[in-house]
């Protein structure tokens, strides 16, 4: 009989923590790519080693076997997909994208997921889905403003990793429907790194020294907390109750802008962070409530 979880404040509390620490490692992202001038594709492959050597115990434990899969294909491309997110998001902090800025048009991704759940798994898009889209969308025009005429190729990073990651994640839920979820992770962990190499290779291989060196094992090792804490998060509480509280990641994100980089949004932008954030908590919320409508009494 599998025993029910039993602490969700707990898992509420190590999901904002996770939030916090992927806001601090963002900071260092954007401080190591815009202000120090590291190439984003070579810091997006240290980021992902340094971070592969603290799951070596887990690859080694499961062993390559473990990535015997009936799908390479699919799984070939989720990594590429999860790699040219990673490349867009960090190219969005090498242009100077404010971190609370890429964060809040990145969480566009849940929408993309919908879209292409419709449009490639056949799934039925609800009344409420939409309309869950439509305040996302409607956030990520305000802080788009095409109508401004301004454009730019560093706004549209983050939109185009929001894709990818979507992409990625309609791959990871078809995946698991006949897959075990070792597999899914292995393949990731082992193969993540090695392809945000080549695109390193491509723009012109860049080694790590002094405080780049320092910032970036710190960064890795900021990222590995963040995803102990996530872990710890979903053993500790359902998925369902931890996950509207990820989504204060935002507001991490903005306060660690603010404190270390000193940005912050203003004016009509809170309107744009507002509008996803609701889009977000609603879609969440409606579909809690309609699989709770669907279990059997």
């Amino acid at each position: 009989m599998n025993q029910p979880t039993q602490y969700p404040l707990r898992g509420a509390m190590f999901i904002v923590l996770a939030g916090m620490a992927f806001a601090a490692a963002n900071a260092i992202t954007w401080t190591v790519t815009y202000k120090m001038g590291f190439k984003p594709q070579s810091d997006a492959f240290w980021q992902y080693a340094i971070a592969m050597l603290f799951s070596l115990p887990f690859i080694f434990r499961q062993g390559l076997a473990s990535m015997k899969t009936k799908h390479p294909i699919l799984h070939g491309l989720r990594i590429l997909l999860s790699v040219l997110g990673v490349q867009a998001f960090t190219q969005a902090f090498a242009a100077g994208l404010a971190p609370w800025h890429v964060v809040a048009l990145v969480m566009t991704s849940p929408f993309f997921v919908m879209i292409g759940a419709a449009l490639f798994l056949r799934e039925r898009v609800t009344a409420n889905r939409w309309f869950a889209a439509c305040l996302g969308f409607a956030g990520a025009m305000i802080l788009l403003r095409p109508w401004e005429g301004v454009l730019t190729l560093a706004t549209l990073y983050p939109i185009a990793a929001a894709i990818c990651w979507g992409g990625a994640s309609l791959i990871t839920k078809r995946l698991t429907a006949d897959e075990p979820q070792t597999a899914i992770t292995m393949w990731l962990l082992v193969l993540i790194a090695p392809v945000n190499g080549l695109f390193s290779l491509q723009a012109g291989f860049e080694v790590p020294t002094g405080s780049i060196l320092a910032l970036l094992i710190l960064g890795g090792v900021i990222m590995y907390a963040a995803q102990h804490f996530l872990t710890l998060a979903y053993a500790s509480a359902d998925a369902g109750f931890v996950q509207p509280f990820d989504d204060l990641k935002l507001f991490s994100n903005i306060l660690v802008s603010w404190l270390v980089l000193n940005f912050a949004p203003e004016g009509s932008y809170w309107l744009g962070i507002l509008l996803i954030l609701a889009g977000s908590l609603y879609l969440l919320w409606s579909e809690r409530q309609r699989q709770t409508a669907i279990v059997p009494a």
